[in-house]
């Protein structure tokens, strides 16, 4: 669960943003993009488990793994998930009926583009060929963390994406990439005996950790080019300068976990998590104050 924070990110600056640009949102819109990207969340995290478990990459020793260690029957996760498929597909269905009101075109794309939600959050482990074992998953966390959860939030609400919020999407998706990263770098000896490649794996462990820091600077840059296209405050400089600090200093300790073990990498992937979400939060909330 400690990417829950993440799910929330997105939302919450698609909203933020709609807002400091158009001085109003619908509250229940806001309800509702947030509860979907959370159950949305919950699905994925329970997929995962389910995924892994079935394919072989988790066994009794991940204790933090509901199903290796035990704690819940195959039976049961399946209903979770069913049960969880159907309430995304609920709220998700109900988000575009109040925000679109009409099934225009706007309505069957963005239905679409949740329902491949739906499969990506399903799929990345699961399945016989699940793609989160073919090195694919940061892209999907970049597009549905970042691009889809930010700039999906702010048409509902704007009912446009003409707007710089763009970059603060990229800056999102690439910090949620960064959070998936550390887990495949945590897990690249494991993943690689069983046959798991994910991107650490393809690249090595030298090169992930290079690919990490393109991931933060490339965030940090998205978030400076909005600040350059949308001034408004010298916070938003300010702003910047503690980013970038509280990046500099989760790589640092990045490199140095290869030495402490799985708590290490756990810490640091809780972190970044939260730091997304807490940096996401303040910068957007600086752009409604400062309107």
């Amino acid at each position: 669960m400690r990417t829950l924070p993440l799910a929330i990110a997105g939302t919450l600056a698609g909203n933020l943003l709609a807002y400091s640009e158009q001085g109003e949102i619908r509250p229940l819109i806001f309800i509702l993009t947030v509860a979907t990207a959370l159950l949305l969340q919950i699905l994925s995290n329970f997929a995962n488990d389910y995924g892994d478990f079935k394919n072989g990459a988790d066994t009794i020793e991940r204790t933090d793994r509901v199903m290796a260690s035990g704690l819940i029957t195959e039976p049961k996760m399946k209903a979770a998930i069913a049960i969880l498929i159907i309430l995304c597909l609920i709220t998700g269905i109900g988000l575009l009926i109040v925000s679109l009101e009409e099934l225009n075109r706007s309505f069957w794309i963005l239905l679409a583009l949740g329902i491949g939600g739906l499969f990506a959050a399903y799929f990345y482990t699961a399945g016989k060929k699940p793609y989160g074992y073919f090195g694919l998953g940061d892209l999907s966390v970049f597009l549905f963390f970042g691009l889809l959860s930010v700039m999906g939030t702010y048409y509902l609400q704007t009912q446009t994406v003409d707007s710089p919020a763009w970059f603060i999407a990229m800056s999102t998706g690439l910090l949620s990439s960064a959070v998936l990263n550390i887990n495949n770098i945590r897990d690249i000896r494991s993943d690689e005996e069983k046959h798991k490649i994910t991107l650490p794996v393809k690249i090595g462990y030298k090169n992930a950790l290079a690919y990490h820091f393109l991931l933060l600077t490339g965030a940090l840059l998205c978030v400076a080019i909005y600040t350059w296209l949308n001034y408004k405050s010298a916070f938003q400089v300010f702003f910047l300068v503690v980013m970038g600090v509280v990046l500099l200093r989760h790589y640092s300790a990045l490199q140095k976990a290869a030495h402490k073990g799985r708590p290490a990498y756990n810490r640091q992937l809780k972190l970044l998590s939260l730091s997304t979400l807490g940096l996401t939060l303040c910068f957007c909330l600086s752009e409604v104050i400062y309107q």
